[in-house]
C-alpha cells in the first residue's frame, strides 16, 4: 500500500465518519516523546520517521508540521506531491487549519492524543472559519491501518531501591504531602516516566525508554490505583508494589475517572490528555491544573542516581571510545556504511554486559546526512562512509544505573580548514556552557547564547536547543529543565536551573548538503562556592567522558582558558576510561588525550 493509497483510504474513512479533516500527532495517550509501534500513526500515514511532528488532512490538501531539526529529513521521507511542508514554530496546526479548513467544516481529533490547551487553541482558530473541532470515539487512522501492531505485552520490572535511591513508599508519601499542600484529594499520573519513577518500576513497552503502559491515581494518603494490563505483573512486581498500590486493568482507567464527583483532582495540563480532564469534569470532579509533582522530584537527582549515572557514563564512554578508534582505522578503508557503523557501536555497548537498550535510535550520519540534526538512518537512506566526509554519531545507552547521551564527530581522512574552523567554534560554545557560573534560579534560556556567540561572530548559528534534561534509567529527554533560545522548538526555556538537575550541552553547526557538527556531553548542575558572592551560585560538573577529536580542533581559535579546559577535560577522560582499556585501545586513547599546546 503506497503512501498515496494510505492517504486516499484515510480520506475515505474521514468521509465515512462525516469529518472534513483530521489532525494526526506523533504521540500516544501519555503525551510521550517516544511511542510504541502501535501509536506510530504519523509515520504510517506519511512515511516520516522523525521523533516529533504532526499532520493535518483535509479533503483537498494535507500538511505535515516539523521543526528545524527535521527540515531536511521530512523532505527526504515525505512525498511533497501529497503533503505540504509546514515549518514550526513559524506556523502551527491550529493556524494552518484556521486558514484552510472549509467553512462550517467538522475537523476531527482524538481526545486521547491532545492536551486541553491544544483543543482550546484549535477550537478558537476554527471558530473564525465557522468550523468545529470534533472529538472522535474511534481514531480513523486505526480503522485504515489494517496491520497496526498491538500494544507491547512486555513485563513490568522492579527498579531496586538500591538503584533508585528512595523507596516507592517514600516517594508516594512526598506526593501525599504535596496533595495536602494543594488541598487536593488525588493526582492523576499519566506520564509513563512519572509512574515508573514514583513506583520504582520499569518496563519494555516503548523502544529506548524503559516504561510500561499504565496510568496511576495517587490519593491524599499515598495509596495508589495503578491501571495496567494484569498480565504485565509477575509475583515479584506485585510484592514490590504491596497492598498500598491497588491494581486494575488499564482498560478500566477511563471509567474510573468518572468516580470523583465533588473531589479536587490534580491533573497536569501539559501531560494529561484532553480525554482525562474531560472525563473528570463530566463526572463532577474539580480539576486542578497543576504540574505533575513527580516532574521536579525526578529531575532533582538524588546522590544514588548521580552515582549510578557516573558509573554508567564511564562504562558507556569506554565503549564509545573503542568505537571511535574503530571508525578512525576502518572507515578510511571503505566498505562501511551508516548502518554498519551503528551496528558496530551497538556491539561495543553490548560487550559491557550491562546494556538494556539504546536510549534512542542512534544518529549515524555521514556527509550531508550529518546536516540533519535528528537524521534517522534506514535501509533506504543508508549511504557509505567515505573519505573527505565528517561522520557524526549521536547515541546513548540505557543501563539499570543510568541513561547516557553523547555526540562526537570524526573526520574520515583529512578535514578541510573550514571544517576545523566550524568544529572549533562549536567547541568554544560547548566550553562556554561547561564553564558557566550563574545565580541559582537562572533559566536555561538565559545562558543559551553562551553556546552560540562563537558561531554568531562568524555569521553562523544552529536550529535546535542547546540542552535537555536526562532521566535516571528513564527518558533520555526529560524536562522540565533545558537550555534553548525562545525562537526554537518548545519556546523559551523558562524553568529555573537547580542543583541536582542534569542537562545536556550540545551546540552544533550544520552546512546543508555537506556536513554536520555537534559536540554533546551531559552535565550535572551543582553549587559553586565563590569568595565574596552575595548570591547562591551554580555551575556544571561534566559527567560524560570521551575524547573530543583533536584533528578537528584549530588551537589558534581557542583562548588560554579554553585550552586549559580542553586539556583538563582530556586528562579526566584518560583517568576515567584508561583503567577500562588496554593494548592498542589504550595507546589510541592516550594519543587522543595528550595536551594540545
Amino acid at each position: 500500500m503506497t503512501y498515496a493509497d494510505r492517504l486516499a483510504a484515510f480520506r475515505a474513512q474521514l468521509a465515512s465518519q462525516r469529518l472534513d479533516g483530521f489532525v494526526v500527532p506523533l504521540t500516544d495517550e501519555h503525551m510521550s516523546e517516544y511511542v510504541g509501534a502501535y501509536a506510530q500513526r504519523l509515520g504510517w500515514l506519511t512515511g516520516f520517521q522523525g521523533s516529533a511532528g504532526s499532520a493535518a488532512v483535509l479533503a483537498d490538501r494535507a500538511a505535515i508540521f516539523t521543526d528545524g531539526r527535521y527540515t531536511l529529513q521530512v523532505r527526504e521521507q515525505v512525498d511533497g506531491a501529497l503533503w505540504e511542508y509546514a515549518p514550526v514554530p513559524q506556523t502551527s496546526v491550529s493556524a494552518w487549519l484556521g486558514t484552510h479548513a472549509p467553512g462550517g467544516g467538522r475537523i476531527g481529533y482524538d481526545p486521547w492524543l491532545h492536551t486541553g490547551a491544544w483543543v482550546a487553541e484549535t477550537s478558537a482558530a476554527l471558530a473564525d472559519r465557522g468550523a468545529t473541532l470534533v472529538a472522535v470515539q474511534a481514531n480513523p487512522v486505526d480503522a485504515t491501518w489494517t496491520d497496526r501492531p498491538a500494544p507491547s505485552d512486555a513485563r513490568m520490572t522492579v527498579q531496586d531501591d538500591a538503584l533508585a535511591g528512595a523507596s516507592s513508599a517514600a516517594k508516594r508519601a512526598d506526593i501525599a504531602e504535596w496533595l495536602a499542600g494543594q488541598r487536593a484529594d488525588a493526582v492523576v499520573l499519566s506520564a509513563l516516566d512519572s509512574i515508573a519513577w514514583a513506583l520504582n518500576v520499569r518496563g519494555g513497552d516503548v523502544a529506548h525508554t524503559p516504561v510500561a503502559l499504565a496510568y496511576a491515581i495517587v490519593d491524599a494518603d499515598g495509596t495508589t490505583d495503578l491501571f495496567v494490563a494484569p498480565d504485565k505483573l509477575d509475583d515479584a512486581v506485585r510484592q514490590h508494589l504491596g497492598n498500598a498500590v491497588r491494581i486494575h486493568d488499564r482498560a478500566a482507567f477511563a471509567e474510573a475517572l468518572g468516580r470523583y464527583a465533588g473531589k479536587r483532582i490534580a491533573a497536569d495540563p501539559e501531560r494529561a490528555v484532553a480525554a482525562i480532564t474531560q472525563a473528570l469534569e463530566a463526572g463532577g470532579a474539580k480539576v486542578l491544573a497543576l504540574r505533575d509533582p513527580v516532574v521536579i522530584a525526578k529531575a532533582l537527582k538524588n546522590p544514588v542516581e548521580v552515582a549510578g549515572h557516573r558509573a554508567a557514563s564511564a562504562r558507556d564512554g569506554a565503549a564509545l571510545a573503542r568505537f571511535l578508534r574503530w571508525v578512525e582505522h576502518e572507515c578510511v578503508k571503505g566498505g562501511q556504511t551508516e548502518l554498519s557503523a551503528a551496528a558496530k557501536l551497538l556491539e561495543f555497548r553490548q560487550a559491557t554486559g550491562l546494556l538494556k537498550d539504546t536510549s534512542f535510535d542512534t544518529i549515524s550520519a555521514t556527509g550531508a546526512h550529518g546536516a540533519s540534526p535528528h537524521y534517522h538512518c534506514t535501509e533506504e537512506s543508508n549511504v557509505p562512509i567515505e573519505v573527505g566526509q565528517l561522520y557524526l554519531v549521536d547515541s546513548g545507552g540505557q543501563y539499570a544505573d543510568g541513561t547516557t547521551d553523547v555526540t562526537r564527530v570524526m573526520p574520515i581522512g583529512e578535514p578541510t580548514p573550514e571544517m576545523r574552523d566550524r568544529f572549533t567554534r562549536v567547541l568554544k560554545g560547548h566550553i562556554a556552557i561547561a564553564t558557566a557560573v550563574f545565580p541559582d534560579g537562572t533559566m536555561g534560556g538565559q545562558i543559551d547564547a553562551f553556546a552560540r556567540r562563537p558561531l554568531w561572530e562568524a555569521g553562523l548559528d544552529f536550529a535546535h536547543g542547546t540542552g535537555h534534561g536526562v532521566g535516571a534509567y528513564l527518558s533520555v529527554h526529560e524536562g522540565p529543565q533545558r537550555i534553548a533560545a525562545p525562537n526554537y522548538p518548545g519556546g523559551a526555556a523558562m524553568e529555573p536551573l537547580r542543583a541536582g538537575m542534569m542537562v545536556s550541552n550540545e551546540p552544533g553547526y550544520y552546512k546543508a548538503g555537506e556536513y554536520g557538527i555537534r559536540i554533546e556531553n551531559l552535565l550535572l548542575i551543582e553549587p559553586r562556592e565563590i569568595a565574596g558572592a552575595d548570591r547562591e551560585m551554580l555551575g556544571f560538573e561534566t559527567l560524560t567522558f570521551c575524547p573530543i577529536e583533536r584533528m578537528l580542533i584549530e588551537p589558534s581559535l581557542l583562548t588560554a582558558p579554553e585550552l586549559a579546559w580542553l586539556n583538563g577535560y582530556h586528562a579526566q577522560v584518560l583517568a576515567v576510561l584508561g583503567p577500562q582499556m588496554d593494548g592498542d585501545d589504550l595507546a589510541w586513547l592516550r594519543g587522543k588525550c595528550a595536551p594540545i599546546g
